[in-house]
């Protein structure tokens, strides 16, 4: 007898097992469908958390960790698990009890947000670390079911690997291509939780094992209508943020957009000329002292939100015409059926990158460019840098203008690297806010908040943008030459090859505005 055949296991419980149906087809589903899951719930979980705790690369570190975590760990005890326990015992619980659990992640989340948002972290790796260990269980205890022969292991663990792998793949793509643009997340949860109790069930009847699958299909039920009482905080779900229109109660036309829980925009629809939030009406105010009253101009605006901007432009200065990257569709879509965006106004609104649409432009095409992107409360790292400040001095004509708002807090290390990376691109650089904020006022302590930055190749009349500054009644001053020099220190010009962005940004408690 050959030492392959002596060493060939052939325990009774398997030849029944696959007399039942587990063959390489049915593997093959398993492990496809379970790695598929893992992504799904890892891709989603960011898109739950983002209004509670931002779309920053700490967010998006920690969630990719702890699916990680999730899928070592899964990894590790189904494969000790199988070694120890009949496998058939394991594969109904690991797939029914993990789409129990994704099935109510997103009830759970919002309402422990809602009420005890200290323990949101706690609870929010739970929700992934249990269901991602869950599925990737599913991998081992599978593979042991295959083997049955020591001569196929390597054939058996290859193959299983590179289906699990193609899986993580499609449920990868298909979630980040195709589900988050169709379908609420909740609704991608619940209905991934009850796919799950499904293949549970069918394992179950293959198997003739487990047989707890009803029970945990009413679960999903119930994760299904409590998400519906669940407050989400939001009208739409888009690709990118959780999206809500709130009426300003004091003031008819007045709406506020509100993305990811943060107020973005402030629309009058019948007055765009009213302009709520001070940075609004800062950029406003350097706009009107740097061009001759009512001169239409060419803009190009990085960011959409509600159209503040573009709509004051269009109404103070006839003929402007105005494009927009916007890279959030769902909230262009928005501001046409809530914010009385009208089709065919002086205003081109482009789904696109910002970065990338300012490649489209012509060298010289633009008297002003309005940067005012920003993604969580964070500028989009790729937004702030020398590379692209070069790209949008580009497209400016010799006398242009770049305005941009900026969110800052504690010390200001983004900000000031901000503007360390605009004096490397501009000649002339002025920063506008609270006067506490750019060390001109030593009796007040700064408090951070939004900051507006200008820049040009042309010297702008500051005195005349803090007469229009100090006549909207912002209490913005501005900082310049010596003062914003020793304001920047030695902060370091960001780029594309160095540009820590989200690691800049200081710690700040909630807001509920930019």
């Amino acid at each position: 007898m050959s030492a392959v055949t002596r060493l060939s296991p052939s325990p009774p419980a398997e030849g029944p097992l696959r007399s039942r149906g587990l063959g390489p087809r049915v593997a093959a589903v398993l492990v496809f469908g379970s790695s598929a899951a893992v992504l799904v719930v890892e891709i989603v979980a960011l898109r739950l958390l983002a209004p509670y705790l931002g779309l920053t690369l700490e967010t998006s570190t920690m969630v990719i960790g702890i699916a990680l975590t999730a899928i070592a760990l899964g990894s590790w005890l189904g494969g000790r698990l199988a070694d120890q326990v009949d496998p058939r015992r394991l594969l109904g619980p690991s797939l029914g009890t993990s789409g129990a659990v994704v099935a109510l992640t997103p009830a759970v989340l919002r309402t422990t947000a809602e009420w005890a948002p200290p323990a949101l972290l706690f609870i929010a790796s739970l929700t992934i670390l249990v269901p991602g260990a869950l599925l990737s269980a599913v991998t081992p205890i599978v593979t042991k079911l295959r083997l049955t022969s020591l001569a196929e292991t390597g054939t058996v663990v290859g193959r299983l690997s590179g289906v699990g792998t193609v899986g993580a793949i499609a449920g990868t793509v298909l979630t980040g291509f195709v589900l988050v643009s169709r379908l609420p997340v909740s609704g991608i949860l619940i209905g991934l939780g009850a796919l799950l109790v499904v293949g549970s069930a069918l394992v179950e009847w293959r198997t003739r094992g487990w047989s707890g699958a009803p029970a945990l299909a009413l679960v999903v039920v119930g994760g299904g209508l409590v998400a519906l009482v669940t407050p989400r905080g939001c009208d739409v779900e888009t690709k990118y943020h959780c999206a809500r229109v709130v009426a300003d109660p004091d003031r008819e036309s007045g709406r506020t957009l509100v993305l990811d829980g943060l107020r973005h925009s402030y629309v009058d629809i019948d007055d765009p000329t009213y302009l709520k939030f001070a940075y609004v009406r800062a950029i406003a105010s350097v706009v009107d002292a740097a061009f001759p009253e009512g001169e239409p101009l060419a803009a190009h605006h990085l960011g959409g939100g509600g159209l503040t901007l573009p709509r004051y432009l269009e109404a103070t200065r006839p003929g402007t015409r105005s494009v927009v990257s916007e890279i959030d569709g769902g909230v262009v879509r928005v501001d046409r059926d809530r914010l009385g965006l009208r089709p065919g106004a002086g205003t081109d609104v482009r789904v696109e990158d910002g970065r990338l649409g300012m490649r489209r432009l012509d060298a010289g095409s633009r008297d002003l460019v309005v940067g005012d992107a920003f993604g969580g409360v964070s500028v989009p790292w790729h937004l702030t840098t020398v590379e692209a400040m070069t790209d949008v001095r580009r497209v400016l004509t010799e006398d242009g203008l770049y305005v941009a708002n900026l969110i800052d807090h504690g010390d200001m290390a983004f900000a000031r690297a901000e503007l360390a990376t605009l004096g490397e691109t501009f000649r002339y650089v002025a920063l506008i806010g609270e006067p506490g904020d750019l060390g001109l006022d030593p009796t007040a302590t700064p408090d951070g908040g939004n900051l507006v930055v200008l820049a040009s190749d042309r010297s702008v009349d500051l005195s005349a943008t803090q007469e229009v500054l100090d006549s909207r009644r912002t209490g913005w001053k501005i900082a310049s030459g010596d003062d914003l020099t020793s304001w920047i220190g030695d902060a370091r010009p960001l780029t594309d090859d160095y540009a820590p962005v989200d690691q800049l940004l200081q710690p700040y408690g909630p807001q509920r505005s930019r």
